[in-house]
């Protein structure tokens, strides 16, 4: 299940619980596509809100959909515990051109801070 939200009109949050499969990151991945008509560039944020499952699908779409419009984000915050989420942000960051930064469960209102300054 998806739950949105806008921090401004140019950055949107999702809260992200139940199983992530490969419906929920289609759903997602379109979410965010929507946004992209009405906006050149936008801010994500991403957090894991007691996601119970992850299938290998939704972890592949995940991870090559901001490969594949890197030049569509200014930033993206993930927001979760799981250090493999970590890992996966850490290479993707390496290769896009947007900034990805991932913060732990503890540490989410800076997350939500950092994605809502637009001087950062």
């Amino acid at each position: 299940m998806l739950a949105d939200f806008s921090f401004a009109d140019n950055t949107v949050g999702y809260l992200i619980e139940g199983t992530m499969d490969k419906d929920a990151i289609v759903a997602l991945r379109s979410q965010v596509l929507e946004k992209f008509k009405s906006h050149d560039k936008i801010n994500l944020y991403l957090e894991d809100s007691n996601i119970e499952h992850f299938s290998l699908s939704a972890a592949t779409i995940g991870a090559l959909f901001p490969l594949e419009h890197s030049k569509r984000f200014h930033k993206i915050a993930l927001v979760t515990d799981r250090k493999w989420i970590h890992a996966l942000a850490a290479i993707d960051n390496a290769l896009i051109g947007a900034t990805l930064k991932y913060f732990p469960i503890k540490d989410r209102l800076s997350a939500i801070s950092w994605i809502a300054d637009v001087h950062v």
